[in-house]
């Protein structure tokens, strides 16, 4: 639950070591800056108006509330508090706390009446919160959606167990490991020193036997120094065996450019990857794809690359009832078709099918109705929904974070060709990054990465609606 407005300042514990301590005080700050520390166990929130003016702080004690509940309160906590909603360690006492904050306006030097506007800004929100559970969607993040589905995978088979850089007393570069060496123990749960070819070897010998580890790299550009024991040693194993040894290992990450850590540390290693026989190349876009995508990578008896994004960590998606059981897996190798459409078809995978669905809602300003394909598997390719796709709409549009020479793009539009060449009305365009190292300046890395306008701009030549 990615959401704004508090900070943790009390250290994980186990709810039945603490108990709630005195009632509530209220701190009222005028002049927008950080309220006092609130002590080891209590929380700080700031309350804002629409316009996001910070309207009062507030500085009271935890309190625990039914997990479904804390998922939709319209109050968050900032990224940095992540096990907050782990513990389902939030506030008990929401209802009274307009009383509060009335009895306290006497004591201070707030105007009452800045106040009670404040007051009617925020109480609604408060006050449909009863119907939020039955009627609005549920949603999660990515990154609950990651933790969720290796938490399940782990309760479920013994043999499952993670390994990384800090995924440990750390919870995860990223988070996605939070809780899990608390409920698995260091057994299952393993801190490795800084050396990916050292752990992942140890990962790869740990699958001959059996065991089924899912090993993280804090970025996939770091697999690079273990890249001879993901392509040599378990990519490769299965065949040279003649079938005898499987090697049931899930390599995972963020994949991709983020945001200026230069060129060493914006890399895509899809096409990288995709191009191995022996592994198989997963890369989610939402939280469904995530914990579906996830959960049949670590059950597949085969190495499973599983490319994920650092920056969709933090969106929201909405997910299914259906998703959310702890039987959901997706299947490997199929595409999902997010929007339907008649004049073009565009391909994309991780982050960039959010880029293709906003182009495709500009281009629908203009009438051009585009057909959206989120790949989920780069490896195998679901050719078949692709052609399926062009042969529709006659026109094709493929996109890409990677470098444009030998990527995933070409592979797609090599298939086309191949394969469904007749029914192509258009040229196939292709949106990849810059063909260059990734610049740190932060004006030159968006040039280096396609925008939404980009996409925009290659489906209406396809459809000669624009000139080049």
């Amino acid at each position: 639950m990615d959401i704004v407005g508090m900070s943790r300042t009390r250290s994980f514990a186990p709810q039945s070591q603490w108990t709630p301590p005195t009632p509530p005080m209220i701190k009222l700050n005028t002049d927008g800056s950080s309220p006092s520390n609130p002590g080891p166990t209590g929380y700080e929130g700031v309350f804002k108006n629409h316009r996001g003016e910070v309207l009062l702080t507030y500085t009271g004690p935890l309190g625990v509330v039914d997990s479904t509940e804390a998922e939709d309160l319209p109050f968050a906590v900032c990224p940095h508090s992540e096990g907050s909603r782990n513990h389902k360690q939030l506030f008990s006492h929401l209802p009274n706390m307009w009383g509060i904050m009335r009895q306290k306006v006497g004591r201070g030097g707030f105007p009452a009446m800045i106040l009670g506007q404040s007051l009617r800004r925020i109480q609604p929100a408060a006050s449909v919160l009863p119907r939020t559970f039955s009627t609005a969607a549920k949603e999660i993040t990515v990154r609950d959606a990651l933790n969720s589905a290796l938490d399940e995978e782990m309760s479920a088979d013994p043999k499952v167990f993670l390994m990384g850089e800090e995924v440990g007393e750390y919870q995860g570069a990223y988070k996605i490991s939070r809780g899990l060496l608390e409920k698995y123990g260091p057994e299952r749960v393993l801190d490795t020193p800084i050396t990916e070819a050292g752990f992942t070897g140890i990962g790869v010998g740990s699958a001959y036997y059996g065991l089924k580890p899912v090993v993280e790299f804090m970025t996939f550009n770091f697999s690079m120094q273990a890249i001879d024991h993901i392509i040599n040693s378990a990519a490769k194993s299965n065949y040279m065996s003649a079938g005898q040894i499987n090697v049931p290992i899930v390599f995972r990450g963020p994949n991709g450019a983020a945001a200026g850590v230069g060129a060493q540390h914006s890399q895509c290693y899809a096409a990288w990857y995709g191009s191995c026989p022996g592994l198989k190349v997963l890369a989610p876009y939402s939280s469904e794809d995530a914990r579906g995508l996830l959960k049949a990578a670590i059950r597949d008896p085969d190495p499973v690359v599983f490319l994920e994004n650092e920056l969709l960590y933090g969106e929201s998606f909405p997910v299914s009832a259906e998703a959310l059981d702890s039987s959901f897996c997706l299947p490997i190798g199929k595409a999902k078709i997010e929007r339907e459409g008649k004049h073009v078809t565009i391909t994309a995978f991780s982050k960039m099918v959010g880029y293709a669905l906003k182009a495709a809602e500009e281009l629908s300003k203009d009438g051009i109705s585009a057909e959206v394909i989120n790949l989920r598997s780069v490896r195998p390719l679901d050719r078949a929904a692709i052609n399926a796709s062009v042969r529709k709409t006659s026109r094709l549009v493929t996109v890409e974070e990677g470098f444009p020479q030998h990527g995933v793009g070409a592979e797609i539009c090599a298939s086309v060709v191949e394969e469904s060449f007749d029914y192509l009305d258009a040229p196939v365009e292709r949106i990849a990054g810059a063909d260059v190292p990734m610049p740190y300046a932060a004006n030159l890395e968006r040039m280096a990465v396609p925008q939404v306008e980009d996409i925009v701009r290659a489906a209406k030549r396809v459809c000669y609606r624009s000139y080049p």
